[in-house]
């Protein structure tokens, strides 16, 4: 298993046993050694004898350490182990009593203890100041019990090698629809969950015509209310255009391809949307690296067909393998059966054959891998099926017509995130683009280093092209698009997210949701300078092209903005109203920033400039040893500094009021003159964002940013959070938010 430093480090930290003393109990090779030997040992359930066994074992082995297939998380982390709880999501449904909540809740936590994520639609619950019968009081509503529920997630994921997360769903047509809508305005509200609309094909034809829709009340089933569907649409896309949330989710367009309708319908998906589950179902999902079978500008299709079999096979042995947190989810589980391969390296895939991911021929390429891979599953399956029979509920369902032979899994193909298992791949995530054709990882003692695309790093190494200081440029930059020193064909080839339009995005998506049985995880990334009209854009063609959800996010709009004003419209009350409005975000836990060092009048002023996941958030300016009140006052404005950037005020804006206020005593810095303390306070803003945005130092020394789609600073390494497949991810340690 030849696997990078960085991918060693990941495993280290996340998945390999370890005993009480910390110390590690195996190596990567030992991990894939256990896991192939667990979920192999389900063979002997079906007959299979030891030779038989160790056959499958082999083969488990063998597609996991060549990197050609990787299980979820869960299954890495736990099979074989004691916890052997092998799932990375799973749905819990929400019903309208207080019981029924609050029981809920517990299944939760248990399922968070044991690292799974929850899916929950709300849309049973009653709406706010509804009749509640037994006590002849009035309903609180969804939302208040969602923020009990995020209460319950914040509790229990302080520990555990995987942290729980959420999805809260709510129908268009709920009465409480427009506050949800809005609940995450605050960005420091339901800070577990993700939020998605459940969207009707009622609604949104009522969009396109321009009409009202009915909102219904889920108690007694009767309308009681009309709104008008297009100003509806625009407050979830100026919410969306805002901080990313909510995303939407086609609840139609899910139960339309729902395999057991005589089971029940689709009420809502696992945290990052891709796959949709029945109350107490859970995903069992994998992974096929499509990298590893490039051949020339083909693929390896032999081998290609051979890891997809044994990938089946090996998913749906987890099945019996997996160690349950409630009686009801493992009963649905293997009463279903389904499975979700999907893959990982698909930008990789595309660069190693000479296509650009925003070329037509990258449309051409989903397609074509994508429905060899569902073919092939569902040959998988009807092999397994006629061993070990089809799945129990295969009676009835949309299988069970002629159409297909029996399958031993409801469903296949899951298009998932695989932030963690890519690293370990050393592959691009999912079927996204680069996040950053190079950037900067830091490392102890404030080093940084330039980390390359590998691919690209070789290209250039045999064009000729390479050098330090290109590499450098390119950390600085991003994308490799517009450099000059770069040849036009390599520009061309490594396509970064932000360099490729917002309905290539979607095109790629719809193109892999044809061939896949649940749905796909993929972000529409959008530039800051992007529109609202933009994102309609983006929601309308999604359903258009049959889409099951969509998610956007445009590049550094979680500032913790709270109101979003348009200032054309704004009159002087609105103004009040937002300043009435605005909050001072708490400091975070960890921050990242630098020390630049001022000389004043007083000694030399140490400014640290630190941000967190909207920005700038606090500066620390401290003036010589032994205090006096040139230090104090720098270290009050400071300290007023913070709270302002907390509570939302631009950085320029600071500068513009600290900047040329003269002391008595100016001294000479790089050419120039620092005026006073809380001249020197605006100069080192101003050197930061100047080092920030170019990748430079005033001075002229070069240095290397990280400017790919940033989404805050994880919590565990401290590196950039980048937003793709619904989730703010760490490509550093494999941190995250949604798991």
């Amino acid at each position: 298993m030849q696997i990078s430093d960085n991918a060693k480090t990941v495993l280290e930290r996340r998945y390999l046993a370890k005993g009480p003393d910390g110390r590690l109990l195996e190596t990567p090779a030992d991990m894939i050694k256990r896991v192939a030997q667990n979920i192999a040992a389900v063979d002997g359930i079906y007959g299979a004898d030891e030779n038989q066994i160790a056959a499958t074992e082999a083969a488990f082995i063998e597609i996991m350490n060549r990197l050609e297939f990787l299980p979820n998380s869960p299954t890495l982390m736990n099979a074989g182990r004691e916890l052997q709880q092998l799932s990375a999501c799973f749905v819990l449904p929400v019903d309208d009593s207080m019981e029924g909540i609050f029981e809920t809740v517990k299944n939760a936590a248990l399922i968070h203890k044991s690292g799974g994520g929850t899916g929950f639609s709300f849309s049973r619950l009653r709406p706010q100041n509804d009749k509640v019968m037994s006590t002849g009081g009035v309903a609180s509503g969804p939302i208040s019990f969602m923020k009990v529920f995020n209460s319950a997630t914040e509790a229990v994921k302080q520990g555990g090698a995987r942290r729980g997360a959420n999805i809260g769903i709510l129908r268009i047509d709920h009465p409480d629809i427009m506050d949800f809508i809005t609940c995450k305005e605050d960005p420091r509200d339901l800070t577990n969950f993700n939020l998605s609309v459940g969207i009707t094909e009622k609604f949104m034809q009522a969009v396109e015509a321009g009409e009202d829709f009915e909102l219904m009340n889920p108690r007694t089933g009767q309308a009681v209310d009309r709104l008008n569907a297009r100003k509806v649409f625009d407050k979830i896309v100026e919410m969306a255009w805002l901080n990313g949330e909510p995303g939407i989710i086609f609840l139609d367009r899910l139960n339309q391809h729902n395999p057991t309708p005589h089971v029940g319908e689709f009420e809502s998906t696992n945290p990052c949307g891709e796959q949709p589950l029945l109350p107490y179902e859970s995903c069992n999902l994998g992974s096929v690296n499509l990298a590893k079978f490039v051949v020339g500008d083909s693929l390896d299709w032999d081998r290609l067909r051979q890891v997809i079999h044994t990938a089946i096979h090996f998913l749906d042995n987890v099945i019996d393998a997996n160690l349950y947190p409630l009686p009801e989810i493992e009963e649905m589980t293997k009463a279903n059966r389904k499975v979700g391969l999907g893959v990982m390296g698909f930008a990789d895939m595309l660069i190693l054959r000479g296509i650009a991911y925003d070329a037509p021929e990258a449309i051409e390429a989903a397609e074509e891998v994508m429905s060899f891979i569902r073919t092939e599953a569902r040959a998988a399956s009807a092999e397994l099926a006629q061993s070990r029979g089809p799945f129990p509920n295969f009676k009835g369902s949309i299988f069970d017509n002629g159409e297909f032979p029996k399958l031993r899994n409801a469903t296949l193909t899951t298009i998932a995130p695989t932030g963690t298992i890519s690293i370990i791949a050393g592959a691009s995530s999912g079927i996204e683009p680069l996040f950053a054709v190079a950037y900067v990882r830091n490392v102890m003692d404030d080093d940084r280093l330039v980390e390359v695309n590998p691919y690209f790093e070789l290209m250039a190494k045999k064009q000729g092209f390479h050098s330090g200081d290109l590499m450098q440029l390119v950390a600085g930059k991003g994308s490799v698009r517009g450099i000059k020193e770069i040849p036009s064909d390599i520009q061309a080839l490594f396509a970064t997210a932000h360099d490729i339009s917002p309905h290539h995005h979607v095109d790629i998506q719809a193109t892999f949701q044809k061939y896949t049985d649940n749905a796909v995880s993929k972000t529409v990334n959008l530039r800051h300078e992007a529109t609202k009209a933009d994102v309609v854009s983006v929601f309308l063609e999604a359903y258009r092209l049959g889409c099951k959800g969509i998610t956007i996010y445009r590049d550094g709009s979680r500032t913790g903005q709270v109101l979003s004003v348009d200032k054309g419209k704004a009159d002087t009350a609105k103004d009040s109203e937002r300043a009435s409005k605005a909050v001072v975000r708490p400091r975070p836990q960890a921050t990242s920033g630098r020390t630049l060092r001022i000389p004043t009048a007083h000694g030399n002023m140490y400014v640290t400039i630190n941000e967190d996941e909207y920005g700038i958030c606090e500066v620390f300016a401290q003036t010589g040893k032994s205090g006096g009140d040139a230090a104090a006052n720098n270290e009050a404005i400071a300290r007023l500094l913070s709270t302002a950037l907390r509570a939302g005020i631009p950085v320029k804006d600071i500068i513009k009021q600290l900047r040329g206020i003269r002391s008595s005593a100016p001294v000479w810095f790089d050419g120039g003159l620092v005026l006073s303390g809380p001249d020197g306070i605006a100069i080192a803003l101003e050197r930061y964002l100047h080092w920030k945005n170019t990748g430079q130092e005033m001075s002229g020394v070069q240095t290397a940013m990280d400017t790919a789609a940033p989404a805050g600073e994880c919590p565990e390494c401290g590196s950039i959070l980048h937003f793709q497949e619904g989730c703010s991810t760490c490509h550093q340690c494999g941190y995250s938010k949604c798991s």
